[in-house]
């Protein structure tokens, strides 16, 4: 009982330290833009790679959902690894992304990276929903990464009532973000210079 107390204890520690980690560099990367060269021509490929990867998510969540309503356990298994391998892959192409490209701004159509007040007008009450939905893909995306963590890990060690629990949270808020991340994208992708 120990070995199994002092492995929780560690795979905490390192949830606790992943969950800080990310959104740390995350944070860092979007305010360096001073440091960017722009990327080479395929980088800029990958906000778009991004949005399919968060819509295949979205999908994959879905069935998978699907799949544990109906007792198919290995199918279920499937579509949430596969979900989770999709959630590291966008995060190695987004890191990779913000760090050679200057962040864009809605609404900012030529491109310039400051917002005129001519198109702070053109844009409108649009960019309030856009900053709204980015606001909270962000600070949920935060809050999703320990849950969605643990349940992960309560899975692989098979201590179903744990991940049963943990879900109830984890579901909900990855779903939100891997399909507001979808929407964000397309809503920014026309200001993308």
């Amino acid at each position: 009982m120990e070995i199994v107390s002092q492995n929780q204890k560690k795979t905490n520690l390192v949830i606790n330290i992943v969950s800080v980690v990310v959104p740390v560099v995350v944070a860092i990367l979007l305010g360096i833009d001073q440091f960017k060269t722009g990327g080479a021509p395929w980088v800029h490929q990958l906000p778009k790679v991004n949005a399919i990867l968060n819509s295949t998510t979205s999908v994959l969540l879905l069935i998978g959902l699907a799949m544990i309503k109906a007792k198919k356990i290995p199918a279920h298994k499937a579509m949430m690894l596969t979900s989770f391998a999709l959630g590291g892959l966008f995060l190695v192409c987004y890191i990779i992304y913000h760090l050679q490209v200057p962040g864009a701004s809605y609404g900012d159509v030529n491109f310039d990276g400051a917002l005129s007040d001519e198109e702070l007008v053109a844009v409108g009450s649009m960019r309030l929903v856009y900053l709204g939905l980015l606001i909270s893909h962000i600070v949920l995306a935060i809050v999703a990464l320990p849950f969605v963590l643990r349940a992960m890990a309560f899975a692989l060690v098979k201590q179903w009532d744990r991940h049963r629990k943990v879900v109830k949270y984890a579901f909900p808020l990855w779903l939100y973000v891997s399909i507001t991340g979808v929407i964000v994208y397309l809503m920014i992708s026309p200001y993308y210079g």
